[in-house]
């Protein structure tokens, strides 16, 4: 009977990537082994042509010797596949598919080392805008893990050590066997640290690491913002079994201002005025972070106008030009008037309301209302 085509086998194209064909190798051995199908030669049958052409495809020589001849350039090297006969070493193969998760391939696998780096730790700092603007140095308590004094981090006894795993002999992994199934896996015993400890220490129990409330100093520069991070190497969790510590990040948060109200690089602040110095222009005193400053306000200025100040904003942390000071202007209306004021107001009105020539937005809009229902009937 002819044989199908190996690449149809695995249900794959011929540019199909290495690690692609070994996922589509694993699905059909997965579905096909013997161990879910007892008793059924089918699908037997099936799990061998997947392990042939696996087997094939896997190989870069005999790969390329099936591109350009078929089955009959991997008849001869292939092991006697043009018998279709099955050796029964499924084990090598799951070993090759299942290394990566299981930690090691048919051959043994590897100890995972039990000395590991410590986990990293963010601490999450709240800033004034002047705190953020300027820079400071903040004194912060942080909870961690750091390395037991009593035993120097090693998790034994003094005067005592970690003793070989008598489980896994030291390997950090057992071989499962179920059939022809073989799987490594994590040693129950050491939890893959190929040691265990006999007599733990007492301070630690038997962990190496102790909970402590470190006290650091940290140096914030001029010019950061909310959502900016600063790295501190080395001050995370402590490793185990002496493993090098993770780092510390300080997450910033710039609490909002009662004044400013920043956006990157420039700084706004609003600044009521009396209509009387908007109408008839004046001086004003205006806040920056510097202290204040004079701000001229021209006649007729209306609510909302902005004026910029120069370099009254912030330096970026990152480097370039300081940013500038916007100010808005709002007119404020006048409250608690007396008898004499709202009478001159009065007296303003009718001399104001001739010729409408004082309020030019005024008359515009209410031209541009008159226009819109004319235009509607």
């Amino acid at each position: 009977m002819s044989k199908r085509d190996y690449y149809e086998v695995l249900g794959v194209s011929r540019d199909t990537s290495d690690r692609d064909i070994k996922k589509a190798y694993r699905r059909m051995a997965m579905k096909f082994h013997p161990d879910r199908n007892p008793g059924d030669a089918e699908a037997e049958d099936k799990f061998k042509e997947v392990n042939e052409a696996y087997e094939v495809l896997s190989d870069a020589q005999k790969k390329a010797a099936y591109d350009q001849y078929g089955h009959a350039g991997v008849e001869q090297g292939a092991g006697g596949f043009g018998g279709g006969g099955f050796d029964g070493s499924f084990s090598d193969i799951f070993g090759d598919v299942f290394g990566d998760i299981f930690g090691g391939a048919g051959g043994g696998g590897r100890r995972r080392s039990s000395v590991q780096r410590g986990a990293d730790l963010r601490y999450n700092l709240d800033l004034s805008l002047e705190e953020a603007v300027r820079g400071v140095e903040k004194t912060i308590k942080v909870p961690t893990l750091v390395p037991c004094d009593t035993c120097d981090g090693s998790g034994a006894k003094p005067g005592t050590s970690a003793k070989t795993c008598g489980t896994c002999g030291g390997h950090g992994q057992v071989r499962m066997q179920q059939g022809f199934f073989s799987v490594q896996q994590t040693c129950p015993t050491c939890r893959g640290e190929g040691k265990v400890i006999s007599d733990p220490c007492g301070s630690c129990r038997g962990h190496g690491r102790v909970e402590k409330v470190k006290t650091l100093s940290v140096k914030i520069p001029p010019g950061v913002d909310t959502g900016d991070r600063i790295r501190l190497s080395g001050e995370g969790e402590a490793g185990s079994h002496g493993g090098p510590a993770g780092d510390l990040y300080v997450q910033v948060n710039v609490l909002q201002h009662p004044i400013f109200e920043r956006d990157g690089r420039n700084l706004y602040c609003e600044v009521p005025i009396s209509f009387v110095d908007a109408a008839l222009g004046g001086e004003l005193e205006v806040p920056t972070l510097d202290g204040r400053v004079k701000l001229r306000v021209p006649a007729e200025t209306q609510t909302g106008k902005l004026f910029r100040l120069r370099n009254k904003g912030v330096s970026p942390v990152r480097g370039g030009p300081t940013g500038d000071l916007l100010v808005r202007v709002v007119v404020e209306t006048p409250v608690n008037l007396t008898s004499r004021q709202k009478e001159l107001l009065k007296e303003f009105q009718e001399t104001a309301d001739e010729g409408h020539k004082h309020s030019p937005k005024k008359s515009s809009f209410f031209d541009s209302v008159k226009q819109f229902f004319e235009d509607m009937t």
